[in-house]
């Protein structure tokens, strides 16, 4: 007699769907944030308060006239996406060193989607911190005079911004051996907008300095935020502006997938 083995074959689980899996990051990310909300309130808290010390410490100084603040605004707005997409080094370096990736590639769904749950959220945390740090310059004197259209389109910068910005933190966390290490790398980063118009016109600064704030990202994506805000022509700067930020996307992406690859393996 003859005996049949008839143990059903293997048969790997089906895929998710893509956006069914970047959706679940997405969600994954943003409850972390319900439930640790120290880095929201922080990239909150910081440009908050450097704007109140600017504008009511050193703004006399600057600008006797009383109108200083209208000046720091557009950079306090960038400064404070910085704060918030900084905290994605962070989270996606605790991703790669916990080993959280490799179980996740176990599962039918691409490993991959968790960069795009972080930066997704990233994004709306950034947006949300954008509109509150505007509403506080608002009531400590902060006049903007754009329009809706205006106003559309500095949000959209903003968020173009937000989008490169984290995308390169991201693929800062993935190069990092620790967390601590992602944490200090984009540290770096934050001070970038000291280093361009955002609280001093660039022809104020040491002539050795001028050039690297002159031809530095941030310098012209600020002067285009001002602009719009305040109801200014934008001239060529917008397309500075815009260039920058698609260079830094498009190479932050690349690096980023690349990173992925090397630590996470291929999915």
């Amino acid at each position: 007699m003859t005996t049949t083995d008839r143990r059903p074959a293997y048969v790997p689980l089906p895929r998710l769907a893509p956006l069914v899996a970047e959706s679940t990051f997405v969600r994954r990310s943003l409850l972390h944030t319900v439930r640790t909300p120290d880095a929201l309130i922080m990239a909150i808290a910081l440009p908050v308060i450097l704007m109140l010390m600017f504008t009511f410490v050193f703004g006399g100084a600057i600008d006797p006239g009383g109108d200083y603040v209208n000046y720091v605004v557009p950079g306090i707005v960038l400064l404070c996406a910085g704060f918030g997409a900084a905290s994605v080094a962070v989270d996606v370096a605790s991703d790669i060193t916990t080993g959280i990736i490799d179980r996740f590639r176990t599962m039918p769904l691409r490993a991959s989607a968790v960069i795009t749950g972080h930066v997704v959220a990233s994004l709306a945390r950034n947006l949300v911190a954008t509109a509150i740090v505007v509403s506080v310059a608002v009531g400590v004197g902060f006049r903007p005079t754009a329009s809706p259209l205006e106003w559309l389109a500095m949000f959209a910068l903003v968020a173009l911004y937000i989008l490169a910005i984290t995308y390169l933190f991201a693929a800062i966390g993935l190069a990092a051996s620790s967390p601590e290490a992602a944490n200090g790398y984009g540290f770096v980063l934050l001070f970038l907008p000291y280093i361009s118009s955002a609280f001093v016109p660039v022809d104020t600064l040491p002539t050795w300095l001028q050039w690297i704030a002159e031809y530095q990202p941030l310098t012209p994506i600020i002067e285009t935020i001002r602009a719009l805000l305040l109801g200014a022509d934008v001239g060529p700067t917008v397309w500075a502006a815009l260039a920058w930020c698609a260079v830094i996307l498009v190479g932050a992406v690349g690096w980023t997938g690349w990173l992925f690859r090397r630590r996470a393996g291929r999915r």
